[in-house]
């Protein structure tokens, strides 16, 4: 049945004054088998629902007629009222019950009851129940007592919002489990949960990397194998220019074959320098072919592809966009059968380190930065711009993937892809480990670059046992963490990234080597090393701004124990706040030439 409507028409009540209020006895609404004492829990309930008239303030009455004259016409009407829709323009504007109206509510009283003075009209629990659940919800169709009426006020909350219905629900739940307990067993059965929740979402996220592995990591392979990311093959690209290469891995550009294009060519010389404008191939990408042979690179391409694709469900702004991987079916050309090849889309084929080696660092990467070439500001303070701006980036992604466990182990310029939009993105996981489940740990062996290696050498103390099963070390990884910091060994290879950039003498391999052999002597003090090197470095960039920049390479380049920030603190450092970077960024788009 539709929703209907218990209220009669405003001028009910007046069409049957003369029935429903005649001089003499009165007849009561009571519940079915109630007694039908005066003042009965029902009748104020349904004299306001049914908009009867109130003879006295306490009691709603209907007079009974000692005929049945009228009778008839009443109860039409009132039958007519009950079962008309809530959308009908003559229904009344009042809220529906949402229950069905039992025939015998609607049906005239028998004439004898309906003769005998002070007969009372039977109303069925269910309908009595029904009503009293709406009138005591507030008009939301929810209990809203829960929660004091001071509270909302305080909050300027709305008793009929959504989240105050649903947070009401939860305590009435809450308070009937816990109906049994005294208050010290409530405040101890709070202080559990409390507890609990806070060691589950505390870093490196036990709850969310429970979510991620059971939950979400399902769903993106199941969703790649719908879409044929998890079958992709050799012939679907073609290789161009060799662009770098590493200890376990040679890195390309590349193309995807497009389906019904032309055939892949074998390509040599200046053929593979110029794939990158070849029309041909709308979809560029960059390829990595893992060693073959080399101790340790199947490994590492192994553990690659699967930091690539947690983070990319974690922290998808921090990395390059991963496409998958394939094994090449046969060998040719650079491909040789049986070996695996990791796959990006293309976003920049240049790194930081490219940039930072080059004469014009770091007015070369300005129209990237901020999209246009600054104006109006002289070149050291362009300089410091593009820097900061450099360094934020680098920072905030650290602290995305340290938020889910992750520990990058490589920063460096050449791991730091540049995209054409000036982004900067983390690549090369292969050194990556997970120390929420320990995946790609082994306490006494490290994989890094000494030049940008902190002097504890590993991620964790040598005496870290081996980590257990996944499930237990993921269980105890926030008290791995609070203990040990492991985050804070890529925030030192950042600071040396920060003194790289921001100091030409250090831009070349041999001056970074020297750097480091004068700071291990001078006892990873970097004050220290400034007041003792005979070199002379340049550093106006890093104390532009009364020095903040200083500041901060000083308690990044820092023994861990000695106080070294980590990525959430850096960012709150003063050298962030000042946000020259982003204002110049937006005035470059506003008043700046190319």
């Amino acid at each position: 049945m539709a929703s209907s409507s218990l209220l009669p028409p405003p001028t009910f009540a007046n069409k049957y004054h003369a029935l429903l209020h005649p001089h003499g006895a009165r007849h009561r609404l009571t519940r079915c088998g109630a007694a039908a004492a005066d003042g009965g829990p029902g009748d104020e309930l349904l004299s306001s629902a049914l908009h009867l008239g109130r003879p006295d303030p306490v009691v709603a009455t209907v007079v009974s007629d000692t005929g049945t004259d009228g009778w008839g016409d009443l109860f039409t009407e009132l039958k007519r009222s009950l079962q008309s829709d809530s959308s009908d323009p003559a229904a009344s504007g009042a809220a529906s019950i949402g229950a069905a109206v039992p025939d015998e509510l609607l049906s005239s009283p028998p004439a004898s009851e309906a003769g005998n003075a002070g007969a009372a009209l039977l109303v069925p629990d269910e309908v009595l129940t029904s009503a009293s659940d709406m009138v005591t919800t507030d008009g939301v169709g929810a209990a809203v007592d829960a929660i004091p009426d001071e509270l909302l006020g305080a909050l300027h909350l709305d008793a009929s919002s959504p989240a105050v219905r649903v947070a009401d629900g939860a305590l009435s739940q809450l308070e009937e489990l816990t109906a049994g307990m005294n208050e010290a067993e409530r405040w101890a059965l709070f202080g559990i949960v409390a507890v609990t929740w806070l060691y589950l979402t505390a870093r490196p996220g036990v709850l969310s990397g429970a979510v991620d592995t059971y939950v979400l990591a399902p769903l993106q392979q199941a969703l790649d194998t719908v879409l044929g990311r998890r079958s992709l093959t050799m012939s679907d690209f073609v290789v161009g220019e060799r662009i770098g290469e590493g200890s376990f891995g040679v890195v390309y550009s590349g193309a995807v074959v497009p389906r019904g294009g032309p055939a892949i060519e074998e390509r040599a010389g200046k053929a593979k320098t110029k794939l990158q404008l070849d029309d041909r191939y709308k979809e560029k990408v960059i390829l990595k072919k893992i060693k073959v042979g080399t101790v340790g690179a199947k490994e590492c391409g192994d553990y690659e592809e699967w930091f690539n694709y947690r983070v990319a469900r974690a922290a998808p702004e921090s990395c390059a966009d991963f496409m998958g991987s394939f094994v090449a079916d046969k060998t040719k050309s650079e491909f040789v059968k049986g070996g695996k090849w990791l796959v990006w889309k293309f976003e920049g084929d240049r790194t930081l380190g490219n940039y930072v080696t080059d004469r014009g660092f770091p007015s070369n990467l300005e129209p990237l930065m901020f999209g246009r070439a600054l104006r109006g500001v002289d070149s050291l303070t362009r300089a410091a711009l593009v820097v900061k701006q450099v360094m934020r980036q680098l920072v905030t992604s650290l602290r995305r993937i340290h938020d889910t466990g992750i520990v990058h182990r490589d920063i460096k310029p050449s791991n730091l892809v540049v995209t054409r939009r000036g982004q900067v993105k983390l690549i090369d996981f292969g050194a990556a480990t997970d120390l929420r489940i320990g995946k790609n740990y082994v306490p006494d062996r490290t994989l890094l670059d000494p030049d940008y290696c902190p002097p504890e050498l590993y991620v964790l103390p040598e005496e870290t046992p081996t980590p257990p099963a996944e499930p237990i070390a993921a269980i105890l990884s926030p008290i791995l963490w609070q203990l040990n910091s492991p985050d804070l060994f890529d925030m030192y290879s950042a600071g040396i990234v920060l003194m790289q950039m921001a100091t030409p003498a250090l831009r070349s391999s041999s001056g970074l080597k020297n750097f480091n052999s004068e700071l291990k002597a001078a006892g990873y003090d970097l004050n220290r090393w400034r007041e003792t090197t005979r070199r002379r470095p340049d550093l106006q960039i890093l104390d532009l701004d009364s020095g903040r920049g200083w500041d901060l390479a000083t308690k990044l380049i820092a023994q861990r124990e000695k106080g070294r920030l980590s990525a959430a603190a850096a960012l709150r450092h003063p050298y962030f706040l000042l946000g020259g970077d982003r204002a110049a960024a937006v005035l470059s788009k506003l008043q700046l030439t190319k």
